[in-house]
């Protein structure tokens, strides 16, 4: 029997990683928060245990699961949204709550730990596709936190004897996706009739569909074996007024757009590529949904609601 843990089992990306596990996995262990609203969003299935735990509670884990396991995906991570640089306690912190996770992985019997970074650890290179041996230079806090925990975490691991993954997301949008990300705020705007501004929009930008993003995350669990980093995106790149117009045409073709009429931020990174070429060599894994087909599930999923 397969058994699987995933702390921040309600976010984008741990609800797509439950529903790529329930293809083959026995029993799923889905960490949320305590009094957590999204709890619906996580699939009605006996395979299904729900537990509540804060992040800063995990050492609670073990007497709550009590059986061994054997993946543990750490997606948790306090401090996130639009302001989640302006918190630099909070985001060192998050350093300590995986590093604890780890351990908690260790002592239910884990024989591999996956934990969700970010591109922010490169910093802006702008150079045409970052891979794994791409200079990692962030400037922010949150990227700063996550390489700090991506790094010790895999030393850690080292230590204690547990395969450590450590997987760099770079922009992924579908189901759940918060409201204020560029492709969700957009589809959002478009639908209520509302113009929705932008920059020159000729930032090149590599989109990942929430499913494929999940079924990465489980095939690395499944197939990679000692210490790696990954990159996680669709590995191709186009600029970002070209998605802004294939959703306003899947919307509505008459809308309005005001394409050129924000200025570009300071420090704006142009080129955000992920070149995938490890997590395909190491899991065989490859991105089957194009933006074309994501957007049209996306836009469906907004109206539903």
């Amino acid at each position: 029997m397969r058994k699987v843990i995933i702390t921040g089992a309600t976010s984008m990306v741990g609800s797509a990683i439950i529903e790529a596990c329930l293809e083959k996995i026995d029993r799923i262990y889905a960490i949320i928060r305590e009094g957590c609203v999204k709890r619906e969003r996580i699939p009605k299935d006996n395979r299904i245990i729900i537990i509540e735990c804060d992040i800063d509670k995990y050492y609670r884990l073990p007497e709550l699961i009590n059986e061994n396991c054997d993946v543990f995906y750490h997606i948790a991570w306090s401090v996130t949204g639009s302001k989640r640089n302006e918190d630099i306690l909070g985001q060192s912190k998050n350093i300590q709550y995986t590093l604890n996770a780890l351990d908690i992985a260790h002592k239910l019997g884990c024989k591999k730990f996956v934990g969700a970074g970010s591109q922010a650890e490169y910093g802006p290179l702008n150079i045409e596709k970052i891979n794994e041996n791409s200079m990692e230079k962030p400037i922010q806090p949150y990227g700063i936190a996550k390489y700090a925990a991506g790094k010790l975490g895999m030393e850690e691991a080292k230590r204690i004897g547990i395969d450590f993954f450590w997987v760099r997301i770079f922009s992924i949008y579908g189901k759940y996706d918060k409201p204020t990300t560029m492709i969700s705020s957009t589809v959002r705007k478009i639908l209520a009739g509302e113009k929705a501004s932008f920059t020159k929009a000729e930032q090149k930008w590599d989109y990942l569909y929430a499913s494929d993003a999940g079924k990465a995350f489980v095939e690395i669990g499944e197939k990679a074996d000692g210490y790696n980093t990954y990159n996680l995106g669709s590995g191709v790149a186009r600029p970002l007024f070209e998605y802004i117009n294939i959703i306003k045409d899947n919307i509505d073709k008459k809308a309005i757009i005001g394409i050129g009429d924000l200025p570009y931020p300071n420090n704006a990174i142009m080129n955000l590529c992920a070149d995938i070429t490890r997590l395909r060599k190491d899991t065989g894994w490859k991105p089957v949904v194009n933006f074309e087909e994501g957007i049209k599930l996306f836009i469906d999923e907004v109206k539903a609601k």
